[in-house]
């Protein structure tokens, strides 16, 4: 017994010896690499076909409509970052001790929603001024002038967040400053969705309540704004973009969670929390706008200037004011010279 047991020792300090670099399969178990778990490499090259082809299909709908270009880009953004990131845990599948796929995968699946969540912002734009502007909150132009900007934030922390960590353990030193600048980024887009959910059904509120009261006279009679609203295609697409916007805000919960307790975590140590949360959550969040997406849903309108029509009608108001007339009303002191002369 004592020799077995001085056999363990000596095993176990021979395991304690070996650098962390120097590790593989064969030498240390999987429980002791970057990701605490055998990597499954079935879900990981499903998930970078599904973006593949998603992309695909976002590149092939804009070549086709030439409408939503700056929607197109946000997406498109999204998911070269997503595909960068299954790459990463495809190269860590090969060596999981190797620091260059988990980098990789880590800052680029983390920063990747930042961009798709700024292509749902640049949607409501343009449902406000479908419904009609009385019944938002705040002007539809400001829904991009507010949020975007948010998101940019969002997605500036998250990467130096990411930067400084990789940086701090190239060098072998301690992640936590970079970890918490990124918790920080994820932490206000998580903010930033939680206000334009609210916002959001703030405005379908109003919007529902009008109707009710008002009938058909609540929205704009612009024929082609009534052919949108009544349209099967747009009424699924709000469907699909609320379904977007809930996947992107739950996986931006999890992942604060998830990075929390830093890159050792308890949640970092769950491959099928990760499948689910991670890439379940945003494939479904982009194929639903790839099917109902919004250069198609929306038609024309899509690149319809909205601001700038209604800036035109301002001025056509203002131009057919009636001028005042001038004042036929003499002053007492006219009044007295007049009579005077008399």
């Amino acid at each position: 017994m004592s020799n077995q047991s001085g056999a363990g020792t000596n095993a176990s300090a021979a395991m304690q010896q070996i650098s962390f670099k120097d590790c593989n399969a064969t030498i240390c178990p999987y429980n002791q690499s970057f990701y605490q778990y055998r990597i499954d490499i079935v879900p990981n090259a499903v998930f970078l076909g599904m973006f593949s082809l998603s992309l695909i299909c976002f590149l092939v709908t804009y070549a086709f409509t030439r409408r939503g270009a700056v929607f197109a880009i946000a997406m498109i953004l999204g998911l070269l970052s997503e595909m960068i990131g299954y790459i990463g845990r495809i190269m860590s599948w090969e060596n999981q001790w190797s620091e260059n796929g988990f980098l990789i995968q880590i800052c680029c699946l983390t920063i990747a929603p930042a961009f798709l969540a700024a292509g749902v912002y640049l949607c409501i734009r343009r449902i406000v001024f479908a419904f009609g502007p009385e019944n938002s909150r705040i002007p539809p132009k400001w829904y991009t002038r507010i949020f975007i900007p948010c998101d940019i934030i969002s997605l500036i922390l998250q990467a130096a967040g990411g930067g400084l960590a990789s940086v701090a353990f190239h060098q072998s030193n301690s992640t936590d400053t970079g970890d918490n600048i990124m918790i920080a980024g994820l932490s206000f887009q998580v903010f930033t969705l939680l206000v334009f959910m609210a916002l959001s059904l703030d405005f379908l509120l109003n919007t529902l309540r009008r109707r009710r009261a008002l009938g058909s006279a609540a929205f704009s009679q612009d024929p082609a704004l009534v052919a949108v609203r009544r349209s099967p295609m747009f009424k699924l697409f709000l469907v699909a973009l609320a379904i977007s916007t809930i996947c992107i805000f739950w996986r931006s919960v999890f992942r604060v969670a998830e990075l929390s307790r830093g890159w050792s975590g308890p949640l970092m140590a769950r491959q099928d929390l990760f499948i689910g949360f991670e890439g379940v959550l945003i494939t479904v969040a982009v194929w639903v706008l790839n099917i109902f997406h919004p250069a198609v849903c929306f038609g024309p309108l899509m690149n319809r200037k909205f601001e700038d029509e209604a800036k035109r009608k301002e001025t056509e108001q203002f131009e057919m004011m009636p001028e005042p007339k001038p004042s036929t009303a003499t002053s007492s002191s006219d009044t007295a010279d007049i009579e005077r002369g008399a």
